[in-house]
């Protein structure tokens, strides 16, 4: 069994949980637009672009959805508006599948190397910490060995937070004094990783953006250093964005994809917001797939992204 485990029905009820806000505004919006129409035409096709506007799709995303759309709608010559919610799934589900948002029920290590690299970024305040914790727990839970490292040295709080976290899981936690080079933390984990047989390393990272040429210098360095230790390192850049800020979490997104190489997300906090649809907006304008979802405060509420079920439970069936 992978990592995260099957995509069971226990964490698809979670997910329909979690995305319970989000579900309610966009099906009371559809519902509200083919009341009294038979057919999808131009007039249904603008208020489907209002309504996934205001969902946090955002209006590029958007536009490419209802052009996709109005060539099935063409292809079709007519479809009527009952069809119409299993369509925009559909071709939902098809765009996240062009930027390789995950559609499995597992995830798994690689099995080519040790340990696997997990270099995560995001502001402060989105939970990327807790996110951090999580994904400790998770590997832990499948009888992986994690080392953490809090190469975040600016804020003692985060390197607090780490700890507790570590003690929580029950994994060590690589630290250094406050103030120290972020890429010195890193080497330090990484080296006592690979000497200590670890099979996951996830490093936190400071998130200031008012400074982006700091913020790209450090982690340029992050990355040189580990790699005089693991040439592969880091196999994965996650970056940590707060689902609930709506399209703020994708002006976060850009800077951060301006800055370093992004090579996955996790979008946090979908569990309290009707702004889940800027799951889709921000996996579609950065061409970086979604890989994580918190739900929860739970340690099992991080689950692994499946765009089926994600569209499945945010549009209903």
């Amino acid at each position: 069994m992978g990592f995260f485990g099957f995509f069971n029905k226990e964490k698809k009820t979670a997910l329909d949980k979690g995305l319970e806000k989000s579900k309610q505004g966009v099906f009371d919006k559809l519902a509200r637009i083919v009341a009294g129409k038979d057919k999808v035409d131009d007039d249904v096709l603008d208020d489907l672009e209002e309504v996934l506007i205001t969902s946090d799709v955002g209006v590029d995303t958007t536009l490419r959805i209802i052009e996709r759309i109005e060539t099935r709608v063409a292809r079709d010559k007519y479809v009527s508006t009952s069809e119409l919610n299993g369509i925009l799934r559909d071709e939902i589900v098809g765009l996240l599948a062009e930027n390789n948002t995950l559609d499995n029920e597992t995830w798994d290590l690689p099995t080519d190397h040790r340990p696997y690299v997990m270099l995560v970024v995001g502001v402060n305040g989105v939970g990327k910490t807790t996110t951090i914790g999580k994904l400790a727990w998770q590997f832990k839970n499948a009888g992986k060995k994690v080392v953490l490292g809090a190469a975040d040295t600016f804020r003692a709080a985060a390197v607090e937070q780490l700890c507790i976290w570590g003690e929580r899981v029950g994994v060590p936690v690589v630290k250094q004094a406050m103030g120290s080079d972020p890429a010195s933390v890193a080497f330090d984990t990484l080296s006592s990783a690979k000497a200590n047989g670890a099979d996951v390393v996830i490093i936190d990272t400071a998130g200031r953006l008012h400074n982006k040429v700091n913020l790209m210098n450090e982690l340029k360095k992050i990355k040189e250093v580990m790699k005089k230790v693991l040439p592969e390192a880091p196999d994965e850049v996650l970056l940590v964005l707060d689902g609930s800020t709506g399209q703020n979490a994708f002006e976060q997104a850009k800077q951060f994809a301006a800055v370093t190489q992004i090579s996955s997300l996790a979008i946090t906090k979908l569990d309290g917001t009707a702004k889940g649809g800027v799951v889709i907006g921000i996996s579609d304008q950065l061409k970086v797939p979604v890989k994580f979802v918190g739900l929860g405060e739970g340690m099992e509420d991080l689950q692994l992204f499946n765009r089926r079920e994600f569209v499945d439970s945010l549009f209903g069936k």
